[in-house]
């Protein structure tokens, strides 16, 4: 993926010159909540979604028509090809806004390169990946900003807008649901494996597809939909930010492991050892409100896995979610019902 044109890019294995790879550099959720906890309310009337519900983008009125989307990502490499990097690191990006139900509109980039220990022309590659990729969005990338540093990052601030009588939130699962997932899981596990030498070519190219798709189809076939939630699958991975979901709803959810769709090759992945640091630290903090049933060790990092640029998880009605999954089957979109709303609740998530 990388072009004949970049030299030197070519040759350079950008996993090597990071500690983490992707969204599972996230800092862990449980140090999370304890920073978040200390920030004071929003009181400003136009803050449509802050951070009080751990929603995937900022939605701020204009007025009874317009609203403002806003979110940044950013991370380290998840892949060795600088382009593709970039590429991920854009959908990434663009996938909050989708998430909302907001349409995309324009970007400003965000780097952190060291250069000193990498030529300038892998940034330029991976800069490229991201502009070809909001290419393919439609959107343009205005500007950003870069700052030298000891390993290499990149992401962007995206802005895009919605009515505000048609925000997607994570905030409005309701009993009775099906749970529809867009992509399937197991990027973190294979970056990871690739990194350790031990995958397969042709399961890296799989990941490395997963993780450069958009979700922008997945977003507006959502939205001839009645939905009623929606987020996007990242660093705390399924169990994670389906958990998210449920507490912001008040509800509680359960899912079926068989169901679950999953890259190939990802569990034996697994079994050889190739579990990201951020996978565990998921698995550890979801033991406080999930119930994994007969599950494996391994099966229950699977379903914690700390993804880079999943797919959306879409809560909606169970005879929603049928006309839903087959638009997305006619558009080549691998998805699945992979679970349901079961009641009121608390965030409790239960994996049979």
């Amino acid at each position: 993926m990388t072009s004949p044109e970049s030299g030197r890019a070519e040759a350079v294995k950008l996993t090597r010159f990071t500690h983490g790879l992707g969204c599972a550099c996230k800092i862990r959720p449980a140090d999370l909540e304890k920073v978040l906890a200390g920030l004071p309310p929003v009181t400003d009337p136009n803050v449509l979604v802050g951070a009080e519900k751990r929603d995937d983008a900022a939605v701020y009125k204009i007025n009874d028509d317009l609203a403002i989307v806003q979110t940044v990502d950013f991370f380290t490499p998840v892949v060795d090809d600088p382009y593709t990097f970039g590429a991920i690191a854009a959908a990434n990006s663009l996938s909050d806004v989708y998430a909302m139900g907001g349409q995309a509109s324009f970007a400003l980039n965000i780097a952190a390169f060291p250069v000193n220990r990498l030529p300038l022309d892998v940034l330029n590659e991976i800069v490229r990946g991201a502009s070809d990729k909001a290419a393919e969005a439609g959107i343009s990338i205005l500007g950003g900003h870069s700052i030298e540093d000891n390993e290499p990052k990149f992401g962007m601030v995206v802005t895009g807008f919605v009515n505000p009588r048609s925000i997607v939130s994570n905030a409005g699962a309701r009993p009775g649901d099906a749970l529809v997932l867009t992509k399937p899981v197991g990027t973190g596990i294979i970056s990871t494996a690739t990194k350790m030498g031990l995958a397969k070519e042709e399961t890296i190219r799989e990941a490395e597809k997963v993780m450069m798709t958009l979700n922008k189809v997945s977003s507006e076939l959502m939205l001839r939909r009645k939905v009623n939630a929606c987020t996007d699958i990242t660093g705390f991975g399924l169990v994670g930010h389906l958990h998210e979901m449920a507490a912001a709803s008040g509800v509680d959810a359960s899912i079926e492991y068989q169901r679950i769709p999953f890259i190939s090759e990802v569990l034996s992945l697994a079994l050889a050892g190739a579990i990201p640091g951020g996978t565990k630290a998921n698995y550890n903090f979801a033991l406080q409100w999930t119930d994994f049933g007969q599950l494996t060790r391994i099966e229950k990092y699977l379903v914690c896995d700390a993804q880079s640029s999943g797919g959306l998880l879409v809560s909606l009605p169970a005879h929603e979610a049928e006309i839903y999954i087959a638009a997305l089957h006619e558009n080549d979109i691998r998805s699945s019902v992979i679970g349901y709303i079961t009641g009121k609740g608390t965030g409790l998530i239960s994996v049979v």
